[in-house]
């Protein structure tokens, strides 16, 4: 990629790069992660689910408020695209931005995944990552990004002049208007940018573009959350495999991935109540 020649720096141009960074959002008067409840209801659940998401396709869950759910990696080394919808209102979605702003541009253990505004509230949180333990390596990569839209046909038809189908935007478009009942123009718009469950991604060090690598996930690794409110999660298991070569086509190896819904014992959840919308009003 080629760009045009950048001006002559200022006089004062190292100074001005040297002003200290302002962190956007002062997180601290949020509720803090609630380590000790969250391991309570995770003791004890009782499995009342499992779906398989065919490599290359598409599938939705309905997950309760107060059930748990984990992404499970079974056969081999692959990458997720997740999207959760509020289940009795479809319009209320996870804001990906919003999550990168409140977290970090990858999420893991302790983290929540905050819906669109107006609502503005917690959808999920993480109470379990078995990869946790990567952190960022030094190429800056991290797993489970929150930075990435997802692998769309529109974008491969304008970079390669190539139909595909089974890039994740349609696996999650398909699957969406298969549970609902809605066609695909109206399945279509509701489809969002996802969290890119065990994706290793990051910027590039020198021309800060977005880079994925192979990621480190393996058979029996998951990722596991905490429905706040009743939920539709849309999961695909992304075309890209291990996210290591390519995507949006055939050519990379890929593998199913595991939904698995939780009940918790009841008692564990005494004194819990499900999130509640913003309490921003327009004057």
């Amino acid at each position: 990629m080629t760009h045009p020649q950048r001006p002559t720096p200022p006089a004062d141009a190292a100074q001005r790069r040297a002003v200290r960074p302002t962190i956007v959002y002062e997180v601290e008067q949020l509720p803090a992660f609630d380590a000790e409840f969250y391991e309570r209801a995770r003791t004890g659940m009782t499995l009342v689910s499992e779906t398989i998401v065919p490599r290359r396709e598409g599938r939705t869950i309905r997950v309760p408020k107060g059930h748990l759910f984990r992404i499970v990696s079974v056969e081999g080394p692959q990458v997720g695209d997740l999207n959760l919808w509020n289940a009795a209102d479809l319009t209320e979605r996870f804001f990906s931005g919003k999550t990168r702003a409140l977290h970090a541009t990858h999420v893991t253990t302790g983290d929540r995944l905050w819906s669109t505004l107006p609502s503005l509230r917690p959808m999920a949180t993480i109470t379990h990552d078995t990869l946790a333990w990567y952190g960022y390596d030094a190429d800056g990569g991290g797993v489970h990004d929150v930075i990435g839209t997802r692998c769309d046909p529109y974008t491969n038809q304008l970079l390669k002049g190539v139909p595909y189908h089974h890039c994740c935007h349609s696996n999650l478009t398909r699957a969406l208007a298969t549970t609902t009942g809605l066609p695909l123009s109206e399945a279509e718009p509701l489809v969002h940018d996802v969290l890119n469950v065990f994706m290793c991604t990051g910027f590039t060090h020198d021309t800060h573009q977005y880079f994925m690598k192979a990621s480190p996930v393996r058979p029996g690794d998951f990722i596991e959350f905490f429905a706040e409110i009743d939920l539709l999660a849309g999961l695909s298991a992304c075309p890209g495999g291990d996210c290591g070569s390519s995507h949006s086509d055939d050519v990379a190896p890929c593998y199913p991935l595991k939904v698995e819904v939780f009940a918790p014992r009841p008692e564990s959840l005494v004194g819990w109540t499900s999130w509640a919308r913003n309490s921003y009003v327009h004057p």
